[in-house]
Formats: C-alpha cells, sequence, structure tokens
C-alpha cells in the first residue's frame, strides 16, 4: 500500500504509488481503511484521503475529488471513491457518473458500516438518534463539542440538539476506551445512550472484492 499525495500544483509531478487501485476517502476512514488494507495484505491498493473536517463543509468534497480523479486517472486500473454522498446534495454521485468512477454504496458511512439493508431497518426508531462511529467518538470534543462551538456557548446546546433522543454508538472496534468516550459524549449532550457494534461493515466487503 501506498500513501499516495495528489496535493494539485501547476508545477508538482504527479507520482503514483505501486498499486493498480487508487482509493480516494474520506479522511475519517483512514484508520479502518489502513488496518483492512494491512490485515488482509491487499496489495493493489494506493489510498489518498481528504480532510476529514470537510464534512463542516461538503462543498469543498467534490472539487478535491474531480481534481483527484484528473490527476490519477491515466495511472491507475481503476479508481475507487470511499465517500457517501457527505452532504453534497448529488453532486458527488453525478461528478463520478460524468467521470466513470464508482463509490462505496449508501448515502453515509453509518449505513456502509452498519450493512445499508441492516440500517435501513432501524431507520424509523433511529430518526432522533445522534450517531457516533469510532473516529468521532476519539475526536467528539473537536469535532462536535469545539466545532459547534458549545464549548463557548452551551446555550446553543438545545438548538443543535432539542430534537435527539440518543446517541447510537456504532463501534467498528471491540475498544473499552472508546465505549467510555463515547457514554461521556452522551451524557454531555444530556442523551441516552445505545451501542451497536458493526466492525466494518461493506467497507471491508466493497473492498475484498477489489483487492
Amino acid at each position: 500500500m501506498t500513501i499516495v499525495d495528489l496535493r494539485p500544483s501547476d508545477d508538482f509531478e504527479f507520482k503514483p504509488g505501486k498499486g493498480s487501485v487508487l482509493l480516494i476517502a474520506c479522511g475519517a476512514l483512514a484508520r479502518e481503511i489502513v488496518d483492512l488494507i494491512e490485515r488482509n495484505h491487499w496489495e493493489a491498493f494506493d489510498l489518498q484521503c481528504l480532510p476529514a473536517k470537510w464534512h463542516n463543509t461538503p462543498d469543498k468534497i467534490v472539487p478535491a475529488v474531480r481534481e483527484k480523479i484528473r490527476a490519477a486517472k491515466a495511472h491507475y486500473r481503476s479508481i475507487f471513491v470511499l465517500y457517501g454522498d457527505c452532504g453534497t446534495g448529488g453532486q458527488l454521485d453525478a461528478l463520478l457518473s460524468e467521470e466513470g468512477v464508482e463509490r462505496i454504496d449508501g448515502p453515509h458511512c453509518y449505513a456502509f458500516f452498519s450493512g445499508n439493508a441492516e440500517f435501513e431497518t432501524h431507520s424509523e426508531e433511529d430518526v432522533t438518534s445522534f450517531f457516533l462511529t469510532d473516529y468521532l467518538a476519539r475526536h467528539f470534543d473537536k469535532l462536535v463539542w469545539s466545532g459547534l462551538g458549545l464549548d463557548k456557548h452551551p446555550d446553543l446546546l438545545p438548538l443543535y440538539f432539542g430534537n435527539y433522543q440518543r446517541i447510537v454508538y456504532l463501534a467498528q472496534t471491540r475498544d473499552d476506551g472508546l465505549e467510555r468516550k463515547a457514554r461521556a459524549a452522551a451524557e454531555k449532550l444530556g442523551l441516552g445512550y445505545e451501542y451497536r457494534f458493526t466492525g466494518y461493515g461493506e467497507l471491508e466487503t466493497d473492498l475484498e472484492q477489489r483487492g
């Protein structure tokens, strides 16, 4: 596996890695993707991650994915995108259709970690649930609490979370420390708590088909 840098620059010479398949992924999935690649000894993949924080500014995702695809296309047998729609309002799928590139199935990582069909079966009961993955549990204070300004304006808590009833922690790994963080996040938001172990779900099965 090679971590490939595709920084856009007029004078930057693109140098592909050794793999034949490029994965363009959300940075929030980086740890899980690297673990799967190393554990399964998949040698076909190179990996390029975009900043996880762009979930707060999804307008940046589509232009960056377009640039990555066009810089890399001639160097790889195929490119596979590991993003859900992720707030792009269908624009990511429109781009991928235009470029002839596939992405993992599902609207977001909560669905493909759970399994899209399984996630759908819980859709009605989860309408008032706020989801955490391992990544979000690990970085809750930075990405959610501080990211939404609740550290400085806790009075905004009802505005952001008043319609939620519980946190559902979709765990990719069995990690007591992360579960404690997820429980602490629920307490901090004044919400109920539920734990569901998902493993890597369809992230693993989709990569296995291409590895």
